[in-house]
């Protein structure tokens, strides 16, 4: 798939041709970071930290929240990459500093090892050092030791010549399964990076897409594929938490649309055409992120869906009403809105943070104190009824909280977890 890439030097985006000659200005990498956000990861290079000239940390701290992010350039010991990886990179990719003894130290499938290549050999320091060792012969070494590879061709980065799948190929074999390979340098068009997804790779892209050459929804797309006549593709719906929400379609117009304007957009068969979703009913979708799937002939379109739903006939789903939490959630913001239930207990607590903050505490010591399986649930209910209340209070979504945990899953770094010396005291 395409990994849109975004190089950072003094605080801005920008591109560079071969690693040297300043080539454009790209702007505000957090504004570049949202829009690529729903493709999948991105890759963010510190250009001045790889050049020891600087650090970009603070911006890429910055873009951590809004992407998915591979974060590279002066990493160069393994306290610096677990410090990336506790601050929320999805992965870190190492150069100089991929090495055995720096590898075993961190988790093998969130590290990328970067391979700069001139002439199929690896090359160092600016790209102007030659280490006598071959892209393959080095991928041998490394492998077992890291999730990817970035292997950059150096003679071609930056040109807009394009880049032959074929010379990716053996890159992709030596590489194996399990260790997924991005290719870099020269990438001119969508129809390449589908030709380098279907030999294994993914293609990591910046001049193109800066340059308007490519459009970052033609490229993802064209790694999708279809058995069907009209070709299509399948698109699951689904909210925030991965609920389904019903089937739609796609097409490459479609997903560029939904790109560009960040909302659900889909080709409607029976109006022959583009179908975005709310601009009659009002019920509007947020576009969160865009999946394919394992085989690449199905979509997933993750949505921020408005009230009452994705179905026609106002249901959240296409399969009927929300249940669980996602109805919970649904119906405190219609209490909220004054929708309904305006003089319930609901309503009351929504108003009064007073008696809400002091229900929290009441049912949390109860759940605490819960010993049957039973009872267990019934307390556990009453704090999640209590908790969804306080969200909806504060304008925080089930989604917020989700992504915040998400985020503490990167951490590699654990904190001993004891309680604080006043929840002890009240427990006695």
């Amino acid at each position: 798939m395409l990994v849109a890439s975004i190089d950072i030097m003094n605080g801005q985006a920008v591109q560079l041709r071969q690693g040297k000659t300043l080539v454009l200005e790209a702007g505000d990498p957090r504004a570049l970071a949202r829009k690529f956000a729903p493709l999948g990861e991105i890759a963010v290079i510190d250009l001045d930290a790889a050049l020891g000239k600087g650090s970009n940390a603070a911006v890429i701290r910055d873009l951590l929240p809004l992407a998915r992010c591979r974060v590279g350039g002066g990493i160069r010991d393994a306290a610096t990459a677990r410090q990336w990886l506790d601050d929320g990179a999805v992965k870190v990719i190492l150069g100089t500093a991929a090495r055995p003894e720096v590898l075993r130290e961190l988790p093998r499938e969130r590290v990328i090892a970067a391979l700069d290549a001139k002439d199929g050999e690896v090359v160092v320091e600016g790209w102007v050092k030659g280490t006598g060792r071959g892209v393959i012969e080095r991928i041998a070494e490394l492998r077992e030791y890291v999730g990817g590879f970035l292997v950059t061709f150096v003679e071609i980065e930056g040109t807009l010549t394009g880049l032959d799948a074929t010379r990716v190929k053996p890159v992709v074999e030596a590489a194996g399964p399990g260790c997924r390979v991005t290719a870099a340098g020269g990438v001119k068009s969508a129809a390449e990076v589908g030709e380098l997804d279907r030999v294994g790779a993914d293609a990591q892209v910046g001049m193109a897409i800066y340059t308007g050459q490519m459009h970052v929804a033609d490229a993802w797309s064209a790694c999708l594929t279809t058995d069907r006549a009209d070709g299509l593709w399948p698109t699951v719906v689904a909210d925030e938490s991965g609920v389904s929400l019903g089937l739609a379609y796609s097409n490459a117009e479609s997903l560029r649309c939904a790109i560009d304007e960040r909302i659900g957009v889909y080709y409607s068969r029976s109006r022959a055409g583009l179908w975005r979703k709310g601009a009659t009913s009002g019920a509007v979708q947020q576009l969160i992120r865009i999946d394919a799937d394992c085989d690449r002939d199905a979509i997933r379109m993750t949505v921020r869906q408005a009230p009452p739903g994705f179905c026609h006939l106002n249901t959240r789903t296409c399969w009927g009403a929300a249940t669980g939490l996602t109805d919970l959630r649904d119906r405190l913001a219609r209490i909220a809105e004054g929708g309904g239930e305006t003089g319930s207990y609901t309503s009351r607590l929504l108003r009064d943070p007073k008696l809400l903050a002091a229900k929290i505490a009441e049912e949390g010591g109860e759940l605490s104190a819960a010993t049957e399986p039973g009872h267990i649930a019934q307390e556990a209910a009453d704090v999640l009824y209590f908790l969804a209340v306080k969200l909806q209070a504060s304008g925080v979504a089930f989604a917020d909280v989700e992504r915040v945990l998400d985020r503490r899953a990167l951490k590699l770094s654990r904190r001993p977890g004891d309680a604080k010396p006043s929840v002890k005291e009240g427990s006695r």
